[in-house]
């Protein structure tokens, strides 16, 4: 007796149901630069408060940023180090020792991970240059240090590279490529992501998007804080970094290193999208072979007997209509594996 499969085309309906209702109006199923332009529209659309620079933004970062060990405390990016005597490695600090002086040794500011020097225009501090989704508390020398220099792949703890660029630490490399995926989607012209990071672009089609970004991506995932930071400032601005909700949806855009779908949708689709199935099962005339390789797969019909009986094939149809009703069995064979699929001629 061959094994039979049943496909139901009911399945990806059943996944995508799963997928947040703010992207309700993009297509998952695209990729590249098509399904980018949907995020761009989306979260452009849904951007629908921009914040001042001052005190907006204070505001939502001492609430988006507030580290989750401990409340009177904010995180600070780039930190690493909250037990030793140097201020500029600091991890956290006290929620109110901010800076809005031009003396802040032992404070707190606001650093622009996407510099504003780095856009084409300059971001400025309105719109681009007052977007909360790229904008972090940091220590105020730790920010002069990083200054607008870009972002270069390394280890360990943050640091200026031998090539006098940037790396921002093991902790905060995802953030970081998540942030810098963001504003590249959002502003599309003003904040390219190849203004920011610097390296090979060989995974990405069109040479948009640095490698180590894709890696930092993969390599880094997505944290509670970050999750929780996504949400206060989408609660202000109105609009959601889509690489934090789902980092794989920087690998349908980009390639690169497979990240983690933590929808558990994206990377099924694409699955599918590679599975062999036959459609519909239920038919007078013919079905279509989803992902049919005539040189690769050899076709065979059989009855409920086990009489095998011959139709028509055009590429990737199968024309029963010739045949009496009754059920048959569509066999595909190739070297390595056996698919049989059941289908009912009416």
């Amino acid at each position: 007796m061959r094994n039979i499969t049943f496909t139901l085309l009911l399945f990806p309906f059943i996944f995508f149901s799963q997928i947040p209702e703010y992207y309700s109006t993009v297509d998952f199923s695209l990729s590249g630069d098509d399904l980018k332009d949907q995020l761009t529209l989306l979260i452009d659309q849904t951007h629908i408060v921009d914040l001042e620079y001052t005190p907006g933004v204070w505001d939502v970062l001492k609430q988006s940023d507030l580290n989750p060990e401990d409340e009177d405390t904010v995180l600070l990016i780039y930190g690493y180090n909250d037990t030793d005597s140097k201020l500029q490695n600091d991890r956290s600090r006290d929620v109110n020792l901010s800076c809005h002086t031009s003396g802040c040794i032992g404070l707190w500011n606001r650093e622009h991970v996407f510099p504003k020097s780095l856009g084409t225009p300059n971001l400025g501090t309105e719109f681009a240059g007052a977007d909360a989704h790229s904008l972090r508390p940091a220590d105020s020398q730790m920010n002069s240090s990083r200054g607008n220099k870009v972002f270069e792949d390394g280890s360990g703890n943050a640091t200026i590279t031998s090539n006098g660029n940037f790396y921002p630490g093991d902790e905060w490399k995802g953030d970081v490529a998540r942030m810098m995926m963001y504003m590249y989607v959002r502003y599309p012209s003003q904040c390219q992501a190849t203004a920011v990071g610097i390296g090979a672009t060989s995974y990405s089609d069109f040479g948009d998007m640095p490698d180590i970004f894709l890696e930092w991506n993969s390599e880094d995932p997505v944290s509670e804080f970050e999750i929780t930071r996504n949400n206060i400032v989408a609660a202000a601005q109105g609009n959601r970094n889509p690489f934090i909700d789902n980092p794989y949806i920087a690998t349908r855009l980009w390639n690169g290193p497979e990240a983690e779908d933590t929808w558990n949708v994206l990377d099924i689709n694409i699955q599918e999208e590679l599975t062999t199935f036959i459609y519909p099962t239920v038919t007078r005339d013919c079905v279509t072979i989803h992902n049919y390789v005539e040189q690769d797969q050899l076709l065979s019909i059989y009855t409920v007997t086990g009489t095998q009986v011959t139709a028509q094939i055009d590429n990737n149809q199968v024309c029963l209509e010739d045949l009496a009703s009754g059920m048959y069995f569509i066999s595909l064979q190739s070297v390595s594996n056996q698919q049989t699929f059941k289908v009912l001629k009416r």
